[in-house]
């Protein structure tokens, strides 16, 4: 499983991707938040996150096989 970062997720991960190993994937976003959140504790201070599966936007019930796509996308600002 593949996991992709954008602005500041990537500088929180120190990197623009990583890879989980079978034994270590997260079954559902909510596991996989709930982990990058367990390794990376600054992710804790991001109020949204969006999370994409293979391109499509994913809530945290959406289950993972282990062969998907996956993007963190941060919060966005701008005017």
């Amino acid at each position: 499983m593949n996991v992709l970062f954008f602005g500041i997720t990537k500088d929180i991960v120190g990197s623009s991707e990583i890879s989980f190993s079978n034994e270590l994937q997260p079954t559902s976003v909510a596991s996989l938040k709930k982990q990058l959140i367990e390794s990376y504790p600054e992710f804790s201070k991001l109020n949204s996150l969006a999370v994409a599966v293979n391109s499509e936007y994913a809530d945290d019930s959406v289950l993972l096989k282990g062969n998907e796509e996956i993007a963190i996308i941060p919060p966005v600002s701008g005017g």
